[in-house]
């Protein structure tokens, strides 16, 4: 019953269908917000699944929140039921076409990236998913004559598609995450996957020209692919996007090759993000967004909150939020967006990862990790012996007093966690709002 939950059960409703609605939390706030749902057709039930009233759907519509191995699944009666994610479920309501934005990290800044430069071209777009609205509440505002719909896709959703087929498909890079919630790395690579699962000779695809394992699993699919890519220089004949020799990024579709801005014209830090820009260009060409409006969305736009979000500087030392760093791929892209040296806040609740693929990126970068939550007996036996490291133990007041203390002027001090936050808040953004009011205490 969280925001998807609620979503797709008013969605159901409308379309004339009865509705069993349940979650095992029954917080005072969660009665609150599940109040305007019950009505005729609608059974509403906090604090438990009954299994009996699951047996007796005809389609179970999943929360992400919810793994494929909880026991309410496999209860008899309940296993032989058909499985959908909300994804699922709002796409057969959608009339607009989507583009779907897949990958490890840099799925939300591309979203929204690609919704903006939709909206300069004075189109009518949705931005949803995991971006804030659940896609069913797009799909509820059928009045609004979306002309395209912009979906931000995790794995969760993906991995319980039947029908989905995105107009535009983006898959930015591929990394080991959500091992907590997928049986292994293998399950979390099917599921990403299926992102091409309906793709026909329309499809048209935005690829990481750059990550192999992007390209294996697009490999030889059908559609049009066009390719990003900021390391290295297109070979002949490739349409896409990628960074010239001049730090300028530049497109080439149908052979003709057009410079769209400076890599220091963009307002956000960091190389991932200079390929979040590219993909973000083609998407937008893809839709038929014309040059000056790409550029326009390119040069506007700003970062988004809980991603290497510049805070503060006091006393020469920079403060960076970047809490939505949940996993250790999206921290090493952090660190490596770092010009200075950094004191890295590093913990939290541990996704299945090990946090010695961290070590390449602190050799030579950083001044300290202080190491905390659920993690940091794990990350001090995995990088104790890499980097100056402090554990502590306190609350996080604790933890950002120990990063003031160990900072020197010209450093940054950098929330790039590689974790879930669950162990400490609810999620990641109330993470980086405490996080955020702790350095304006700390530095005042």
């Amino acid at each position: 019953m969280g925001r998807s939950g609620r979503a797709a059960t008013r969605l159901l409703v409308q379309a004339g269908a009865s509705v069993y609605a349940s979650d095992v939390v029954a917080t005072p706030e969660l009665r609150a917000e599940v109040e305007g749902l019950r009505g005729p057709g609608v059974d509403v039930e906090l604090g438990r699944h009954d299994v009996e009233k699951l047996g007796r759907c005809d389609v179970l519509v999943t929360s992400p929140g919810i793994p494929p191995g909880a026991a309410v699944f496999h209860a008899p009666g309940v296993r032989s039921r058909p499985l959908i994610s909300e994804l699922e479920l709002a796409f057969g309501f959608l009339e607009a076409p989507i583009i779907a934005i897949t990958g490890t990290n840099g799925k939300t800044t591309t979203s929204a990236w690609i919704g903006s430069m939709l909206e300069r071209a004075g189109l009518r777009v949705g931005v949803g998913g995991n971006i804030g609205r659940a896609l069913s509440e797009l799909a509820l505002e059928s009045d609004r004559g979306y002309e395209w719909v912009v979906a931000e896709v995790s794995s969760f959703q993906l991995a319980q598609i039947e029908r989905f087929n995105p107009a535009i498909g983006v898959f930015l890079n591929l990394y080991p995450d959500h091992l907590d919630w997928h049986v292994d790395v293998e399950d979390y690579y099917a599921a990403k996957a299926r992102l091409f699962d309906n793709a026909g000779p329309d499809s048209r695809w935005v690829l990481n020209g750059e990550d192999r394992g992007v390209l294996d699993l697009a490999a030889e699919k059908p559609g049009t692919a066009r390719y990003f890519r900021v390391a290295s220089r297109p070979p002949a004949g490739e349409q896409g996007a990628f960074l010239d020799s001049d730090n300028v990024l530049a497109a080439r579709y149908d052979g003709e090759q057009v410079r769209l801005v400076a890599r220091s014209e963009l307002k956000l830090l960091g190389a991932h993000n200079v390929a979040n820009a590219l993909a973000s260009a083609i998407a937008a060409a893809f839709a038929d967004v014309p040059v000056p409006a790409v550029r326009e969305g390119l040069l506007g736009f700003e970062p988004l909150p809980h991603r290497l979000q510049p805070v503060a500087e006091k006393g020469g030392v920079l403060w960076v939020n970047d809490s939505k760093a949940t996993n250790v791929a999206s921290t090493r892209v952090a660190l490596q967006a770092m010009d200075r040296p950094v004191v890295l806040l590093l913990g939290g609740r541990p996704k299945g990862e090990s946090f010695a693929a961290l070590a390449p990126d602190l050799k030579g970068r950083v001044r300290a990790v202080v190491a905390y939550g659920e993690a940091a007996a794990q990350i001090e036996s995995e990088l104790g012996d890499e980097v100056t490291l402090v554990r502590e133990d306190g609350p996080f007041e604790d933890v950002v007093r120990r990063a003031r203390a160990l900072t020197q002027p010209g450093d940054s001090a950098l929330l790039a966690p590689a974790c879930a936050s669950f162990d400490m808040f609810r999620n990641y953004e109330e993470r980086g709002e405490r996080f955020i009011t702790l350095v304006g205490q700390e530095i005042s």
